[in-house]
């Protein structure tokens, strides 16, 4: 590795940090085309491979604070991760036998799809007290078991945390407030990420030095989002706004090299 690669890949985790911090979700999905279109990575596959690595310890990192805090529903996300690391270990074999270039047209088409997703204001309501119990099994564990699968395949196909579907997925199944899906999410983007990364690893598809890197920055830009993020906590839906633009414009450009590239 050079010193220009080192610090782009260094560079690029700190821009995915800081939009996780600042604006709560969304930013992991930027990992793959930074690692191919600003560190250079020459394998989408490599690049998702890697990604993963950083995503899930991300995740893990938030997952700590949400823990302290209380917010995790530890047994509707377990009960969701179960499901869904079956279904991201399936994603993540589906992924690998794509061509790279189809792979990359998926991908911006998610992109784009999550930017109009993030456009959606969130619904703050909901039961703070929905457990995984001998009366609520029946009604709540199909739902959780399906919706966690499907979740958890998309997230092993692309290589991504999930994160903005595992939320309104939780909240689906369940009804539990915005603020404790956003906590159980954590827990199932840890395993998805970690699931998708050890199927890429088994095939040599992670650069682990890069990957490194990758969360060295992201640690870094995660402090300074998180700081911004107190600063403007008024302004967070222009935020969110402008960032949801700018997934879309990305996804627009992705699936433009892809297509003619």
């Amino acid at each position: 590795m050079t010193l220009l690669h080192d610090t782009l890949a260094v560079g690029s985790g700190s821009l995915v940090g800081f939009t996780l911090g600042l604006v709560g979700g969304g930013g992991s999905i930027l990992a793959v085309p930074l690692l191919v279109y600003v560190v250079g990575v020459a394998s989408p596959h490599l690049a998702i491979g890697t990604s993963a690595i950083a995503v899930a310890a991300s995740a893990a990192a938030n997952l700590i604070g949400h823990a302290r805090a209380g917010t995790v529903k530890w047994s509707c996300a377990l009960a969701f991760a179960l499901a869904g690391i079956a279904g991201a270990a399936g994603g993540a074999e589906l992924g690998k036998t794509v061509s790279g270039a189809k792979l990359l047209i998926l991908f911006g088409a998610l992109m784009i799809v999550v930017g109009i997703t993030m456009l959606r204001p969130r619904k703050s309501g909901g039961n703070a007290d929905v457990k995984l119990t001998r009366e609520s099994l029946p009604h709540l564990l199909p739902r959780l078991l399906g919706i966690g699968f499907a979740v958890g395949m998309l997230s092993g196909f692309f290589g991504i945390g999930g994160g903005f579907l595992i939320v309104p997925g939780l909240i689906a199944a369940t009804g539990m407030p915005l603020i404790n899906a956003i906590g159980s999410s954590l827990f199932a983007v840890t395993a998805f990420g970690l699931t998708t990364a050890a199927s890429y690893a088994v095939s040599g598809l992670v650069d682990w030095p890069l990957a490194t890197l990758f969360i060295f920055g992201g640690a870094i830009g995660g402090v300074f989002g998180i700081a911004l993020a107190h600063r403007l906590a008024s302004r967070k839906h222009a935020l969110t706004l402008t960032f949801s633009v700018i997934i879309i414009a990305v996804g627009l450009y992705v699936v433009a090299r892809g297509l003619t590239g």
